[in-house]
């Protein structure tokens, strides 16, 4: 699995935070790691980006930003109002595939969901994946709709003859209401993928250092972690008992 494309359900889901937690296990087993953005929006020149937030709290990984444009859109509209050449999938492949030559792992991070345009012919990150044969991360929310943006991904992924490596839930609450409990057990069968891993809300807050120390709890084997699927909805169980809620 030289190369890994982490694609969400959706925007401001966890993307850049399960990332960094991929890389940073990673690079403790020894491993080396480039990190590739095609395209980064709503950020100004000089202001740090989605990769910049990932050698924050990873470490030492090789990072590559095809392209920025100022405003927060969709690649493809950002691109055109900026009046700017677009990113198109044949470059991310050829980016990533260099990468690979170099490097024991590369993520190449998606901008919003699997289909969101990069260029005017409808140009997407599924494009990129296809063109480097590389399965899928699907990072998705915790809570209530996360199945139907699951399952919706799920689908355009077994449409294009992609491989979903498996779904990390982003953003796991501190406190889990009853649809993220259940959905532990649900995300897997309408994704027809594994879950492997939960990352705790506001991870992306703790200090590099302790952030390192933590992200192999967070993720399952086949990430390089320890977490446990079952373990952890049996401890999310436990956590609504009458006793844990202080009854």
């Amino acid at each position: 699995m030289p190369v890994l494309i982490v694609s969400g359900t959706g925007t401001e889901i966890g993307k850049t935070v399960v990332t960094a937690a991929v890389a940073a296990v990673a690079l403790a087993q020894g491993r080396t790691v480039a990190v590739l953005k095609p395209a980064q929006t709503g950020v100004a020149p000089g202001e740090p980006g989605d990769v910049d937030e990932v050698i924050r709290l990873a470490g030492g990984v090789t990072t590559v930003e095809l392209a920025r444009f100022p405003e927060p859109l969709a690649p493809a509209t950002a691109a055109r109002r900026a009046g700017a050449p677009p990113v198109r999938p044949e470059e991310i492949a050829e980016t990533a595939g260099k990468l690979a030559t170099e490097h024991d792992l590369v993520l190449v991070e998606g901008a919003g969901g699997l289909l969101v345009r990069f260029d005017d012919e409808g140009g997407t990150l599924a494009h990129a994946a296809r063109l480097l044969a590389a399965p899928v991360l699907v990072v998705a929310p915790a809570g209530l709709g996360t199945l139907n943006m699951t399952a919706l991904t799920a689908e355009a992924l077994d449409a294009r003859g992609l491989t979903a490596l498996g779904v990390v839930i982003g953003s796991w609450p501190a406190v889990p209401d009853l649809a993220a409990r259940c959905n532990l057990a649900d995300l897997p069968g309408v994704a027809g993928a594994p879950l492997l891993g939960a990352v705790p809300h506001g991870a992306g807050a703790l200090a590099a250092p302790r952030f390192r120390a933590s992200a192999g709890d967070w993720l399952a084997p086949a990430l390089g972690g320890d977490w446990d699927a079952a373990r952890f909805a049996a401890d999310a169980a436990l956590a609504d008992t009458p006793a844990r809620r202080g009854a």
